[in-house]
């Protein structure tokens, strides 16, 4: 990456409707970098229409990530359920891979009131498997664990920071609206903001700052963590404080706006950032 890449969560509302395709094109015309294709329900593209989505966002110099489906849980008390789950990661980070998209986040699991190490592991060991077979398959695209907004869920950006440090081609998505959520209103200042990417930097190294996978967003939140996303001025989320502190370490990657407006925000922190 040779920059830092602000793009949506999807189609931008602006394209109206429209496919994958027109999405790409319409983040292009907003005069955004990126696009994360959104499988949080289901793998939306075929197998056919990939290498089209790919080409149009070579054409229009789009970087491409992508959100495997919700239904995850690789530390289900159910064999099936995980088996389930680690098909579901192979298949989105298959697709997502001939559609040109470099980086695949999603959710590891929830702890289901086991032991924290136990729940690691576990978790850890799923993620091994499907790196390896993707690896076999000749398949390089980055494998992301992130960030979750609420206790219940496995997450935290110190496990996920572990577990990146243990597994080859793995590294964390930090969703820095979730981790505010998940410590109730903490991790929301310059400060907190800068230990984050400096534990990022000290575990993980200086190269890992220059590959970053972010998603940003209002978010309301309560006692147990995450309730739903916000637009970023209807939120208490210090977003100016955090680009600041991006700015400073001079990352590079993707962010990707999950606001409910999410080209707005996007380009609302694409501007700030740049006047930085």
């Amino acid at each position: 990456m040779n920059k830092l890449h602000f793009g949506t969560a999807g189609i931008p509302v602006s394209a109206k409707g429209g496919d994958t395709i027109d999405g790409i094109r319409s983040v292009r015309k907003l005069g955004l970098d990126s696009m994360e294709l959104e499988f949080v329900r289901n793998v939306n593209i075929s197998r056919e229409k990939a290498p089209v989505v790919k080409k149009t966002a070579q054409d229009e110099g789009i970087v491409l990530t992508c959100h495997a489906p919700y239904y995850i849980n690789l530390n289900s008390l159910e064999e099936k359920k995980i088996e389930e789950s680690k098909k579901r990661i192979l298949h989105s980070a298959r697709i997502a891979n001939l559609c040109g998209a470099y980086s695949m986040c999603f959710h590891p699991g929830f702890y289901m009131k086991m032991e924290n190490q136990r729940v690691y592991d576990k978790i850890k060991a799923g993620i091994k498997e499907i790196v390896k077979m993707l690896k076999s398959e000749g398949n390089n695209i980055w494998i992301r664990p992130e960030t979750t907004g609420k206790p219940t869920q496995f997450g935290s950006i110190e496990e996920l920071v572990k577990i990146s440090s243990e597994l080859d081609g793995v590294l964390p998505c930090i969703d820095f609206s979730h981790l505010h959520a998940r410590a109730a209103g903490k991790l929301n200042s310059y400060k907190e903001f800068v230990s984050i990417l400096e534990m990022v930097e000290k575990v993980l190294g200086r190269e890992a700052l220059k590959n970053m996978h972010m998603h940003v967003s209002g978010i309301e939140y309560g006692p147990k963590g995450e309730k739903h996303h916000l637009n970023l001025e209807e939120s208490d989320f210090k977003y100016k404080e955090l680009l600041k502190a991006w700015k400073e370490f001079k990352i590079k990657g993707v962010v990707t706006s999950e606001s409910p407006n999410i080209e707005e925000d996007a380009l609302l922190m694409k501007k700030i950032y740049s006047d930085l």
